[in-house]
């Protein structure tokens, strides 16, 4: 086995392991149907993707793995995704301990709309990751990139993070929580700093990009923002 191949495939069964451990113990039991059927549906779309680059991208999936504040090379960018890791294990954990003592109860056919959602915004980003072959998880630019406009970058300039805002949103409720939803509004600040903080890097290294900022004016709404 190649050990890109090796690295991705300890990658993945590590992180579900853990995933499955932060999941049912935080709930404090298995009979946690609203916490499978989410682990189901976020195991299965990351492992397509990594199926997917794996066969078809694997430059991007190499980059992709590279993911952590230690591999930003922007001072802001290292603390920009730091929060933001911070916000993903919030909303994970205060959303599985709101089911648990029941302080907000979701409706069951509320969360299985959620799921419908993640699997939603993971195909909003798989339809980022089959055009944009730089789509790295940190912020930089390579010596041969160059400005992606087809596919969803023709209609705004950040739609990884667009699809990425509805994956949080659809979280707390997946898990069985209104009240974790709150965490949005802090969390789409961070998401804003982050791109705008890396639209300045984009403007600054990225030939074409400044042209391209003209070409398509949004950022993450079509005719809003």
């Amino acid at each position: 086995m190649r050990p890109l191949y090796r690295e991705a495939v300890t990658q993945s069964v590590f992180g579900l392991a853990f995933f499955v451990a932060l999941v049912f113990l935080s709930a404090g039991t298995w009979s946690y149907w609203q916490g499978w059927s989410f682990l189901v549906v976020f195991a299965a779309s990351t492992t397509t993707f990594t199926i997917y680059l794996a066969i078809f991208d694997q430059p991007l999936l190499e980059r992709r793995m590279k993911t952590g504040p230690w591999h930003e090379r922007e001072r802001s960018q290292r603390v920009i995704v730091s929060l933001i890791i911070a916000a993903f294990f919030a909303f994970i954990i205060l959303s599985i301990l709101d089911w648990r003592f029941g302080l907000s109860p979701v409706p069951a056919w509320v969360s299985v709309l959620a799921d419908a959602v993640v699997v939603v915004a993971f195909l909003g980003i798989f339809a980022v990751i089959r055009v944009n072959s730089w789509a790295a998880s940190n912020v930089r630019v390579e010596a041969d990139q160059k400005v992606i406009d087809t596919g969803p970058y023709a209609y705004v300039r950040h739609p990884m993070y667009a699809a990425a805002f509805w994956l949080f949103v659809a979280i707390p409720p997946a898990l069985g929580s209104w009240y974790t939803m709150v965490l949005v509004v802090p969390f789409l600040a961070v998401l804003l700093w982050r791109l705008l903080d890396e639209e300045r890097v984009l403007v600054r290294d990225l030939p074409g990009y400044a042209d391209y900022r003209q070409r398509v004016r949004y950022r993450l709404v079509p005719r809003v923002w």
